[in-house]
């Protein structure tokens, strides 16, 4: 997609780069991307004036896609960064579209953004979280877990805890944090639903997940 928005961006972002930065910013990506080396500061700082110009509610998911053609990491950061600040001009018929972008340069650190956004438009309801949970991709399956966070009171209690023991028995890494970070998340909200629920379903949730949804109970 050629726009002006996106050449701004670039122009923003460019002569931020650091080569001495870049190398470290990679490997605790294990390597997976390429990295301009800007800290997450100052490219919110650098872009947040040109993404705050999108009024069209219509460019915005296309804006975030094209930037997420670049290989550099700080390019997919910086279309988080527009979804997170235009996610009112978002519905929930957008949510598979902002899936598909997930599962793409998909890891944790852009995913978990994703899930974050895809919460706020879903603005407590649940639209395609029900077929998220049954992903064949990891990833997917983390968003469903996560897309409650911060809800506190407007938790859907029922439905995280089936979908914590839904994905229990999983072994992926991801997925049993997940569970114990949507647990511990709820339980500032909740703690003795979150302390009854792991006590009971103690056998069946893996340890790291336990320890997690307990670490400030």
């Amino acid at each position: 997609m050629d726009h002006p928005i996106i050449t701004e961006i670039r122009s923003a972002l460019l002569p931020l780069a650091d080569s001495e930065r870049a190398p470290a910013m990679r490997a605790y990506m294990r390597d997976r991307f390429i990295f301009l080396g800007i800290a997450t500061p100052a490219r919110r700082a650098a872009i947040k004036p040109i993404i705050r110009q999108i009024s069209e509610p219509q460019l915005v998911l296309p804006l975030a896609q094209a930037l997420w053609t670049s290989p550099e990491r700080e390019y997919h950061y910086a279309a988080l960064d527009m979804l997170a600040l235009h996610w009112k001009k978002l519905h929930a018929d957008d949510i598979p579209r902002l899936i598909t972008l997930a599962r793409t340069h998909a890891w944790w650190d852009s995913v978990d953004g994703m899930a974050g956004i895809i919460g706020d438009v879903l603005r407590h309801r649940h639209d395609y979280m029900d077929e998220a949970l049954a992903s064949s991709d990891f990833w997917v399956r983390r968003i469903a877990l996560l897309h409650q966070l911060g809800w506190r009171g407007k938790t859907d209690e029922t439905r995280l805890f089936n979908y914590c023991k839904a994905l229990a028995h999983e072994k992926e890494f991801f997925i049993q944090k997940a569970i114990g970070w949507a647990l511990r998340d709820y339980a500032r909200h909740a703690p003795d639903r979150v302390r009854e629920f792991t006590a009971i379903n103690k056998d069946i949730l893996a340890a790291l997940s336990y320890r997690e949804a307990n670490k400030h109970l």
